[in-house]
């Protein structure tokens, strides 16, 4: 009876473990939240990072980080991926991908972004940049209006610089003090 029932679990031990084997591991769930509007006109961002669109004015107070910002943005640090309005943050105000409207701070940034547009602040930086930037850094890879600093860069521009350092890397004058002019056309998006 012993050796039978030794067996019998034997038997059941490797049924249980080739059927594991044999059937199809789970699909891994990924579950992402859907990106949600706010449900206020007024959106105060206390520290959060949200996966959220804001339609009318976002108040960070002292950080908030959003999808999307169609308004104002006003505060101490305000982050989105998209932004149209004014953004008037006292420290930073960035944009990841899209920024189209007015960033007005001590450090403005749209590294990554293309930006349509006014920048003022003591540093402006983009990754491309229809408009002005008016501070005393601006810093973009390629521009189509003005940059006027104390310390101008772009990599290729279409438009003016004016400042004490005027650099575009791309144009057959890369330095001139005072006054810079690119001719560099580029793609238009």
């Amino acid at each position: 009876m012993k050796k039978t029932l030794m067996a019998l679990c034997a038997v059941l031990a490797c049924a249980v473990v080739s059927a594991q084997e044999a059937a199809p591991a789970p699909a891994p769930v990924v579950a992402k939240a859907p990106d949600t509007k706010a449900p206020w006109p007024v959106w105060l961002a206390f520290n959060s990072i949200e996966d959220i669109d804001v339609v009318g004015l976002r108040l960070t107070l002292p950080y908030g980080e959003c999808e999307s910002v169609t308004g104002f943005d006003l505060g101490v640090y305000g982050r989105c991926r998209y932004f149209e309005g004014l953004q008037a943050n006292i420290l930073r105000n960035e944009a990841l991908d899209i920024m189209a409207g007015i960033q007005a701070g001590v450090y403005n940034s749209a590294g990554r972004a293309d930006l349509t547009g006014l920048q003022v602040g003591l540093w402006n930086e983009a990754r491309s940049m229809r408009g002005l930037q008016l501070g005393i850094i601006n810093v973009a890879d390629t521009v189509q209006g003005f940059q006027i600093g104390l310390i101008n860069r772009a990599e290729s521009a279409y438009g003016f610089q004016v400042g004490g350092v005027n650099v575009i890397r791309e144009s057959e004058l890369v330095f001139f003090p005072i006054v810079n002019i690119g001719f560099d056309l580029f793609p238009q998006y």
